[in-house]
């Protein structure tokens, strides 16, 4: 079990030592529960909100520059939409938009978790049949935007992270995801380009090796055990090499000055019409729940200058 001295949200990075293999770990436990604190998610959805949660962090891991990773998931079953954020130094949020009937319709039928321990037909049914899958990144210090998009494929979130590996980096990947109510979790496995002439049969075997090292754990691990006893249960043949963690929190990055350009962007006949209707303005982040409140003062001020360009307000800012 996990030490009292050990850190509750952590990604750690380890290889296999002088072989084209690396891989990343992650435990979620208060950031989890803090970036759920201001909405209940029914467990379908909480758990693979919580899998979307730690596979972002794992994927920001293998960023080399400043900026943001978004995984996005949209599909027509019971979970239109889950968004998953993570920056360079694993401040992290996500939201997800579900139909509550679709769900609670799931829930009775037996099929009450999505995930660890669960089948690939209760992963279908909240993303549907037509879902796809898109990591967006985003670098600070250069004007760079990168987007892959798939299909969601597979019966599994971890499924469709292997197959966007597969379509979109060409990077051979095996992923484990786990959630629950109290923590979240994942281990991602890679074999990367060799850099040097090499025995390719060996390395084939090294990788073989590595996969079947993955296959040797389950989720229940994933979320009981510690790093350094998950590497010795999958990985006890190989010569592993693990770093030092980095710290994960949950910080969302709205504000009031986004919102203010988000309103702007709506232009004043709008922004007035609520207004007029309701008395006041309030923008209430999807992320946080925190409420932006305008009155009629606030809203006067934000057009002093006059009409800002029109624009569509995006679904998730």
């Amino acid at each position: 079990m996990q030490s009292p001295g050990t850190p509750r949200d952590e990604v750690r990075r380890f290889i296999v030592e002088n072989r084209p293999v690396r891989g990343h770990w992650v435990r979620l436990e208060g950031a989890w529960r803090e970036l759920r604190a201001h909405r209940d998610y029914p467990q379908p959805v909480r758990e693979l909100l919580g899998q979307a949660v730690a596979a972002s962090v794992l994927l920001a891991a293998t960023l080399k520059f400043r900026g943001q990773l978004t995984l996005q998931l949209q599909g027509n079953g019971a979970v239109s939409l889950l968004v998953a954020q993570c920056t360079h130094d694993y401040r992290l949020r996500a939201v997800a938009r579900f139909d509550a009937a679709a769900v609670s319709e799931l829930a009775a039928n037996g099929a009450s978790e999505a995930g660890a321990g669960s089948t690939g037909g209760v992963f279908r049914r909240l993303v549907g049949s037509e879902g796809r899958f898109a990591v967006t990144v985003e670098a600070d210090e250069r004007n760079m935007r990168y987007q892959g998009i798939v299909p969601l494929s597979g019966d599994s979130l971890a499924g469709s992270l292997e197959s966007y590996f597969a379509r979109s980096e060409q990077l051979p990947t095996r992923v484990l995801l786990a959630a629950d109510g109290e923590r979240g979790a994942g281990v991602l496995v890679q074999k990367l380009p060799q850099d040097t002439a090499g025995d390719d049969g060996q390395m084939r075997e090294i990788w073989k090796q590595a996969e079947r090292g993955i296959e040797q754990l389950s989720a229940e691990d994933l979320l009981r055990y510690p790093v350094e006893e998950l590497l010795g249960r999958g990985f006890a043949a190989h010569d592993m090499r693990l770093f030092r963690g980095a710290p994960v929190q949950f910080e969302c990055r709205c504000s009031h000055g986004r919102v203010t350009s988000l309103l702007r962007a709506l232009g004043p006949e709008e922004v007035r019409d609520v207004l007029r209707e309701q008395g006041a303005v309030t923008v209430t982040c999807e992320f946080c729940h925190r409420p932006y409140r305008f009155d009629a003062n606030d809203v006067d001020a934000l057009f002093d200058d006059g009409p800002q360009p029109g624009g569509n307000s995006p679904a998730i800012h």
